[in-house]
């Protein structure tokens, strides 16, 4: 069966480009991305190509690039939104001229990890399912054009309703990272969390704990995040350099808090969140994404039975669940993630997006490229 060919895309954003051509940001090695025309990836039966409006920047997209875990050339990117530009033979779910987020991972739902609902450890779940054609698949997002694999397409692509932007919408991966977290540790209302680092993530999982009714306090370097913060009625700020072992015991009647939520990739934060805990209390690691060690107290774990924990990565369980808090989210104005987007640039200033994403300051939260521009 031959793909169903819909109208060849021709870029309006690269005027020295050819039909069948796109720009992307391509890495090439070691903090080495560059701006680059590349062929616009061909989709096969099953598949879908879309274009991309906006795409997050991630911190594990920065990690990679950092650290040359992933061998060159590709296209990273996974946070994305667009507009269907073709589809293949097969293809009934989506049409072009839709509105659709994708994911880039989605799980077999059979094997062992999948009927124990870790979908993140499932052998197929590693597999990337969308790419911009350039090098292994990587996510794409980072490029005007990304092919999305038809296992993709089937499970992993959501339509994203007209009154709900794109810049809402690359949000629905994160928000489902983060509420897989929130519902692993099963807050109550009666409990206090801790949230350390104020940047993006640490704001959508400190919002999403709110939701439970649990009291949450919010931590970070920068006083400026704070206001982000209060956006999403996060309002009980422990400033930096103030004792945060002190702040939890001083709302909790001296127990200390029951939830440490550690939201940066800083693993000696570890043992200071295991001091802030009472008792019985957990500590969830949510960005410890690089191999290494860290000290901690082991008797804390054993003798005062408190819990250290990791999420990582998104679950198909709760995917329907995240995507509509997404949606009802920006309508009712209560969880309007567009707010945390402080930057926005073009492909072909990427390496100063980049840049700016691996140097957090005062004033930057979520850095968003905009392929379709």
């Amino acid at each position: 069966m031959t793909t169903a060919v819909v109208s060849t895309p021709t870029l309006s954003t690269a005027p020295a480009g050819t039909p069948g051509t796109m720009l992307a940001a391509v890495y090439r090695g070691v903090n080495d991305v560059r701006t680059e025309e590349i062929a616009i990836p061909e989709i096969g039966p099953g598949e879908v190509l879309l274009r991309i409006d906006s795409c997050g920047i991630c911190g594990t997209d920065l990690k990679k690039i950092h650290t040359g875990s992933h061998a060159a050339p590709r296209v990273f990117g996974h946070e994305m939104a667009g507009t269907v530009a073709a589809v293949g033979a097969g293809v009934t779910k989506f049409a072009v001229g839709d509105r659709a987020m994708t994911f880039h991972h989605i799980p077999c739902g059979a094997c062992y990890y999948c009927r124990k609902q870790t979908f993140a450890q499932c052998e197929r779940y590693k597999e990337v399912g969308t790419t911009a054609g350039l090098g292994a698949a990587a996510g794409g997002g980072f490029a005007e054009y990304i092919r999305v694999m038809d296992w993709i397409v089937e499970s992993g692509m959501v339509n994203i309703p007209a009154d709900v932007p794109f810049e809402q919408a690359l949000f629905i991966e994160p928000v489902n990272t983060c509420f897989k977290a929130i519902r692993m540790l099963a807050l109550a209302p009666d409990e206090t969390v801790l949230v350390l680092g104020q940047g993006p993530i640490g704001i959508l999982l400190g919002a999403l704990a709110r939701r439970t009714g649990a009291t949450v306090l919010t931590s970070d370097l920068f006083a400026e995040r704070y206001e982000a913060a209060r956006r999403f009625g996060l309002d009980r700020p422990v400033p930096a350099g103030e004792d945060l072992i002190a702040a939890g015991k001083a709302v909790t009647d001296g127990r200390g808090v029951d939830v440490v939520l550690i939201a940066v990739g800083a693993d000696a934060l570890i043992p200071r969140a295991l001091d802030a805990v009472r008792p019985g209390g957990r500590v969830m690691l949510f960005a410890s994404t690089q191999h290494g060690t860290a000290n901690f107290d082991p008797a804390a774990v054993c003798m005062d039975e408190k819990t250290l924990m990791g999420s990582y990565s998104a679950s198909v369980a709760i995917q329907e669940e995240a995507v509509q808090l997404v949606f009802d989210g920006y309508r009712d104005g209560s969880l309007d993630l567009t707010r945390l987007i402080s930057h926005r640039f073009p492909l072909r200033e990427a390496q100063a997006a980049i840049d700016l994403a691996s140097t957090p300051q005062p004033n930057s939260m979520k850095i968003v490229l905009k392929p379709g521009r």
